[in-house]
């Protein structure tokens, strides 16, 4: 079985604050950890009520600090929202103080609505004009420095940091492929395009001093819980949380509900299954079932799963009852 990993959006449940966001989230990676899981990987928003991530190089040195030898990183950093050399720098302190521990996956969209993107850099459209550009000059900034090299990240130089793109597109696939960088697709919510940029991934890979071939991530949501109808209930909570998107209202993350009919309109609910199309819901068997077949269908050399589930109990335990898939010796009931 491939590896598993994790994405975490450190969810901010209504009557929760941020500080209680990311220590759950420091329990979830520890789990995490102890089962097995390879990494986990944090995700950058913005004016997001419901997500205690937007400082993302801040929060995974505190993930990285209450772990031992999971790999930690950003699922991801938007890079048009920041200059390259700040990035570099950011990431250059983690891996000085976590070696051999940390990832820089990239993503080109903002992650925000326009009003916030233009808050957070003013020239937005042009930042994302040169991704490419911006891409190939933190990759330099990771490299030892030249002889005269007149801009050096300290910490950063020399580090050479993992680089991923990452990606809800065909774009990011067809950049990964030319860098030769591994690529990672965010089907959790974008389940369109994931077949198309995976073979457009590995059509067009053009291997790198960094990756000989191609490795391509994919991410699901996952919720197991020991019962099929158990896991639909703390479904809900997801499911109400993409409606508040839909509506231009995120929010905090609603608890679950007994009859989610009642407060959504069929097209919104409709909406919500396309897009959450590759959700896992339901009881370790049913959890396993759809898994092997989406990882045979794909071919993905790693599998990371999200779980926005609002009881923070049961959080954990879809990932104990998720572990036992790629890892034989755990025992979630443990």
């Amino acid at each position: 079985m491939i590896p598993f990993s994790v994405l975490d959006l450190s969810p901010v449940n209504e009557g929760e604050t941020t500080r209680e966001a990311l220590h759950h989230s420091l329990a979830l990676a520890q789990t995490a950890e102890k089962l097995g899981y390879r990494r986990f990987w944090m995700a950058e928003h913005h004016n997001m009520p419901g997500i205690a991530s937007a400082a993302t190089s801040v929060a995974l040195g505190f993930i990285a600090g209450g772990t031992q030898s999971i790999r930690v990183g950003s699922g991801g950093v938007m890079l048009p929202n920041h200059s390259p050399l700040v990035i570099a720098e950011q990431f250059g302190t983690l891996a000085s103080l976590y070696p051999d521990r940390i990832d820089l996956g990239l993503g080109r969209a903002p992650g925000t609505d326009m009003t916030t993107a233009r808050a957070l850099r003013r020239d937005i459209h042009a930042a994302a004009e040169r991704f490419p550009e911006d891409v190939q000059e933190l990759r330099a900034y990771f490299e030892d420095a030249r002889p005269g090299q007149a801009v050096q990240a300290v910490p950063g130089t020399g580090l050479r940091v993992p680089l991923w793109l990452l990606g809800s597109s065909l774009y990011s696939a067809q950049l990964a492929a030319h860098l030769g960088l591994p690529f990672a697709f965010a089907s959790h919510f974008a389940p369109t395009d994931l077949m198309p940029a995976l073979s457009v991934y590995r059509t067009m890979f053009q291997p790198s001093a960094y990756l000989d071939k191609p490795y391509a991530v994919a991410c699901i949501n996952v919720i197991a819980a020991d019962t099929d109808e158990e896991a639909r209930f703390h479904y809900t909570s997801m499911q109400l949380a993409s409606v508040q998107l839909f509506r231009g209202k995120p929010g905090k993350m609603p608890p679950p509900v007994d009859n989610i009919d009642a407060l959504v309109t069929p097209m919104e609910k409709a909406g919500v299954e396309q897009k959450l199309a590759y959700s896992m819901v339901g009881s370790p068997a049913t959890v396993q079932h759809g898994i092997e077949r989406f990882i045979e269908a794909t071919g993905v050399n790693e599998l990371m799963i999200t779980s926005r589930i609002y009881d923070v109990q049961a959080r954990l335990t879809s990932l104990a009852l998720t572990a036992p898939i790629f890892n034989p010796s755990v025992n979630a009931n443990a």
